[in-house]
């Protein structure tokens, strides 16, 4: 929950407020229009002036009525504080005038927007502009009083003291000038002023303190009168609110010495006239300046008074002197305690509790006879003795650690108590896991009979001469499986080589195309696998080979000839450049293969029509005037455009 407002921004007046949103206005929209320009853009251009500063003006706005806490969202307390010091009603006024200009300026926009739509002319667009934000700007003029209204609340909340109405709180009250600041700063940090006057404190202060490692606040509420409450200013008011709203335990403090200016009856008479805001609550009576008069020094009647409060209400009685710093810790630490106890009572009549208990089973098991079992403690057990003064008591693990050295310097036995056929088998080390193993789930009770079983079958057979006999290998089938072990190992032998040298190649450096070796069979092997007729190529290709050995080239170039004569066949495409094939047909022997290759063009081809970016084969002109470097320059003249 939020306890502070320090976040608050400033609220301008109406004058900084209409030269904020102007100015920016002029900064962040276009400035030149001229009367050539299409009336479509110029119309554009005094509506974008138009709603830009409307929405200047409801964003600013909006947040200022944002950031002020809504009455019906916060605590009680926070509500009734804020309602003593601002009026609750003129708060509300002034954040619904916001509110209300906020959609009169939202109004005006949208009216004069759409009176632009239609404008005719640059003047008449501009009159148009000029007198929608005229409009805007007689509006915000007219908030100049909800606007420094507003200003003085935020710097006030300010200054109020972070109060949480829901932590452990104790409201110190009372007359003026008993001495609950004085007491207040000896329990905490709290810079509180104290003087010997009436009323020195006049707003709520908040200290803090830890007892019990817990958190506490304590405030100290301004001096309260005895009279009605429609008569109470706005200090005692505040009082009057911490009392009424805060969950805590309230210290009420009387000074028996009356030099608070107020006698002891006045005092009585007050406890009973504000004794309605205590309900619910827990309450102590602190007596104070004990220094000067204790309670035990009044006269009859006027003790008689004080007792009655104590026997009447059942409150607790205390005692302190803030000058001699007596009492005054017992006093904090018996309110500290009444308001544990209560918020503990209170928790357990809430639900909370129900809903724990529920949780909480006690299982019980099920009769399965008559015969009545009764709890049972072992004889040793309660003749134990435990006083660790007893020479007579049992020695336990506890005391030998303590004797010799404590914890960490010794370590107790704890397979002391193993019960085992040998007590010399305590201390051997228990192997847990061998080759990744555990070794619990291998363990058989009956494995040293299995062993001696095995090992006495192993010696019949060696005397037996089982182990004696040869195995013949010549039987064909086997030699035909160890044929074939034999194939399978050496294949996976060339694998493992071929992998290597694959691998291999990323570190080395890579052979050139044209200097790779590719046998005549090796190439056959690959036309066929890609669908070409590599029956021309071979002849030309062996015929080439056989006339490289001792025939010169004009040899070699009419056997070729008398071969295309004998075979009466045409030359190969390498060879016939006349003749000419499109690019498309080119390297795809089949029409399956040329169409499949045009369907992956296109479709490579469809994200970039998509998109319609520039491919790679499109021109690139690069931009000679960069439109952020010669668009939107402000003319020669006047800065004035309102």
């Amino acid at each position: 929950m939020k306890v502070t407002w320090k976040d608050i921004p400033t609220v301008p007046n109406s004058t900084e407020f209409l030269d904020v949103v102007l100015n920016r206005t002029q900064r962040k929209t276009p400035t030149v229009i001229r009367a050539g320009f299409k009336i479509s853009r110029i119309r554009a251009f005094y509506m974008r002036k138009v709603r830009y500063t409307a929405d200047g003006f409801t964003e600013k706005l909006q947040e200022i009525v944002d950031s002020f806490p809504r009455l019906d969202d916060i605590h009680p307390f926070h509500q009734d504080l804020l309602n003593t010091l601002y009026d609750r009603d003129h708060y509300k006024i002034a954040l619904s005038q916001l509110s209300m200009a906020r959609h009169l300026i939202d109004q005006v926009s949208r009216d004069y927007v759409r009176l632009l739509k239609f404008g005719q002319s640059l003047f008449q667009c501009k009159q148009l502009k000029r007198a929608g934000m005229g409009r805007m700007a007689t509006i915000v003029k007219r908030l100049k009083d909800p606007l420094l209204y507003l200003e003085q609340v935020r710097q006030h909340l300010g200054r109020l003291p972070s109060i949480d109405p829901n932590t452990r709180t104790l409201v110190i009250c009372g007359y003026p000038n008993v001495g609950k600041s004085s007491f207040l700063r000896s329990i905490t940090r709290a810079d509180v002023d104290v003087q010997p006057y009436a009323f020195t404190t006049k707003s709520l202060f908040v200290g803090h303190f830890d007892y019990k490692y817990l958190r506490f606040q304590a405030i100290d509420t301004p001096g309260i009168l005895d009279h009605p409450l429609e008569e109470m200013n706005t200090i005692e008011m505040q009082s009057i609110t911490a009392i009424a709203h805060l969950r805590s335990t309230i210290l009420y403090f009387m000074d028996l010495s009356e030099q608070c200016g107020y006698t002891v009856e006045a005092q009585v008479q007050l406890y009973h006239s504000i004794k309605p805001l205590f309900a619910n609550k827990t309450v102590l009576v602190v007596l104070t300046k004990t220094d000067a008069l204790r309670l035990e020094d009044l006269d009859a009647e006027r003790q008689a008074l004080v007792q009655a409060i104590a026997e009447e209400d059942k409150v607790e009685m205390l005692q302190m002197s803030c000058h001699q710093e007596t009492g005054v810790m017992e006093a904090r630490n018996a309110a500290c305690e009444k308001l544990l106890a209560a918020r503990i009572e209170q928790k357990m009549k809430g639900t909370k509790v129900n809903g724990v208990l529920n949780k909480i089973h006690m299982a019980r098991p099920m009769a399965r006879d008559d015969v009545e079992r009764t709890p049972f403690i072992p004889a040793g057990a309660l003749d134990q003795k435990l006083d660790p003064l007893d020479p007579s008591r049992r020695k336990l693990a506890r005391d030998i650690e303590a004797e010799n050295g404590g914890p960490g310097v010794y370590n107790i036995n704890l397979k002391e108590k193993y019960l085992l056929e040998n007590d010399e088998w305590k201390n051997d080390i228990m192997p847990e896991v061998m080759d990744g193993k555990n070794i619990y789930d291998f363990m058989d009770p009956e494995i040293s009979a299995k062993l001696q079983a095995l090992e006495d079958e192993e010696e019949r057979l060696a005397a037996e001469g089982f182990y004696d006999s040869e195995v013949d290998f010549e039987d064909e089938e086997e030699a035909e499986i160890n044929v074939k072990a034999e194939w399978i190992r050496n294949k996976r032998k060339l694998i493992k080589n071929e992998s290597r040298s694959r691998k291999a190649l990323h570190n080395r450096a890579i052979i050139p195309r044209q200097k790779q070796r590719k046998t005549l069979s090796q190439m056959e092997e690959h036309l066929d696998n890609i669908g070409l007729d590599a029956t021309e190529i071979s002849e030309r290709a062996r015929a080439r080979g056989r006339s490289r050995t001792r025939d010169s080239g004009h040899e070699v170039v009419m056997r070729e000839a008398s071969t295309v004569r004998e075979s009466g066949r045409e030359p190969s495409a390498s060879r016939a450049r006349s003749k000419s094939t499109t690019r498309d047909e080119a390297g795809l022997p089949t029409a399956s293969m040329r169409s499949k290759a045009e369907r992956l063009t296109k479709m490579n081809q469809r994200i970039w029509s998509r998109k319609g970016r520039a491919g790679e084969a499109d021109r690139h002109y690069t931009e000679s005037k960069p439109k952020h470097l010669f668009s939107g320059k402000r003319g020669i003249g006047s800065n004035n455009r309102r």
